[in-house]
């Protein structure tokens, strides 16, 4: 087995783990279970790579961004590769039940400082040195940039100073987090930001159509489709529990609406605490629970005292939540994915959410879920309050969410972006990289 290498300020730090470490299954909160059953441990790839993944935020840290990280690179390590991870020392991380923290051949880690707003999470700093010392010696085949701060940005500059090709991941809607902070007018700079550095990078990395229609629109270059998958063995109706239902103080016949994530503003869980008043009027014996944690949870959990808040929940603990509900409401309009979508469809829940991201691509309305006008506000209250009175269409959509998301598996979406990572070799680098263009920042 090979000897992982843990550098901290260019010192090096040999001790051996095991090169698959399990996995987090979850936007907000996951498992690292399941790893052996969704990823065979031989290698299934002849030609082994290195590839380098340099990230801000990476397990047991809790995020969507990092929980994506860790399945795309379980499934490359599958697969045969070697997979260095580039991320800031982290800081008494969240862990997810305390099972293998890594998950990476080697990992390089660096200074980071912590993000304004999000506990627990951190910037890396640039770290030019460090990762010139490390790619001169062990050069990846590519690399791939998943989160966009000044470690992201050194980043691509010392790969294209070394000829490495670099692929970068478009994850977060940063600029439209500005207006939930009160820092409305940095929206297009932002954005110009965003721009200047994807199209550094041969290739940029979405979730879905839409999202590369938007950053085309907006001048990113090159913006290709990778998918999400979702682990349905986890997260299944089977996980149902009578038990935790009694704890919220209801029936098996009665009903639970859930919302799963960051209890942020840019999560919008006003809306979905609207909602549920609403639907109390035709449903007394209804509860609303949420799972996650965030800035406005106190807050929120003054002001509504009938509101179970749960905290972070992770695993299978998480997945027992999800399926002891029956009703899911997304109304984020910040994603640019939205795993918990999946996780709710995986675990037969009927989802309400705006017609955008993971919903537009897998939700058939009044099918698999229920599809609300992206910004419509009062849409989604109504279309709540319609669906909490027809029981007959929750218990049909709560079925056929199940039965359609079998099909959505992490193994394959390997598969496809490590066909984009090695297209991205194969490519005239020399030609092919992109010039600095400072004026790119200001237009």
């Amino acid at each position: 087995m090979e000897k992982n290498r843990l550098r901290e300020g260019g010192r090096l730090d040999v001790e051996g783990r095991p090169a698959l470490a399990g996995f987090p299954s979850s936007g907000d909160g996951g498992s690292m279970a399941q790893a052996a059953s969704m990823f065979h441990c031989q290698a299934t790839n002849s030609h082994t790579q290195h590839i380098s993944v340099v990230t801000e935020t990476y397990p047991p840290e809790i995020n969507g961004v990092a929980s994506t990280l860790a399945h795309l690179v379980s499934g490359l390590l599958a697969r045969g590769n070697k997979v260095s991870v580039v991320h800031p020392k982290q800081r008494n991380p969240q862990t997810s039940d305390g099972l293998a923290r890594d998950c990476y051949s080697e990992a390089v880690q660096v200074r980071g400082l912590p993000l304004p707003g999000y506990h627990g999470l951190q910037f890396g700093v640039p770290a030019k040195r460090i990762l010139r010392q490390s790619w001169s010696h062990h050069p990846p085949a590519v690399v791939y940039v998943a989160t966009e701060g000044p470690l992201g940005w050194s980043a691509i500059q010392i790969a294209r100073q070394l000829g490495i090709p670099t692929v970068s991941g478009f994850h977060t809607n940063f600029h439209h987090y500005c207006k939930h902070y009160g820092m409305g007018g940095l929206h297009n700079l932002a954005l110009r930001y965003l721009r200047w550095f994807h199209n550094q990078t041969e290739c940029t990395l979405v979730s879905s159509h839409d999202l590369r229609d938007q950053l085309h629109s907006s001048g990113f270059n090159n913006v290709t489709v990778l998918e999400r998958g979702v682990d349905s063995h986890l997260f299944a109706p089977q996980r149902r529990s009578g038990e935790l239902r009694r704890e919220w103080g209801l029936s098996d016949d009665d009903t639970v609406v859930l919302c799963v994530g960051r209890i942020a503003a840019e999560k919008n869980l006003s809306l979905a605490i609207e909602a549920y008043r609403a639907m109390r009027r035709y449903n007394d014996r209804l509860k609303f629970v949420i799972v996650g944690d965030g800035p406005l949870r106190h807050g929120l959990q003054r002001e509504h005292s009938d509101v179970i808040f749960a905290g972070t929940r992770t695993g299978k603990q998480l997945a027992q939540y999800y399926a002891s509900a029956d009703l899911f409401l997304f109304p984020s309009e910040t994603e640019t994915f939205g795993n918990v979508t999946l996780e709710a469809m995986a675990s037969g829940l009927a989802v309400i959410a705006y017609n955008y991201a993971a919903a537009k691509l897998h939700v058939t309305h009044g099918e698999t879920g229920i599809l609300v006008r992206f910004g419509n506000a009062k849409g989604f209250v109504e279309s709540a309050c319609s669906l909490i009175r027809e029981v007959q269409a929750i218990e049909r959509i709560r079925r056929q969410a199940r039965q359609y998301v079998k099909h959505l598996n992490w193994p394959r979406v390997v598969e496809n972006f490590e066909a984009l990572l090695m297209s991205a070799v194969q490519q005239d680098v020399a030609g092919a990289l992109p010039t600095l263009n400072r004026e790119d920042v200001a237009t």
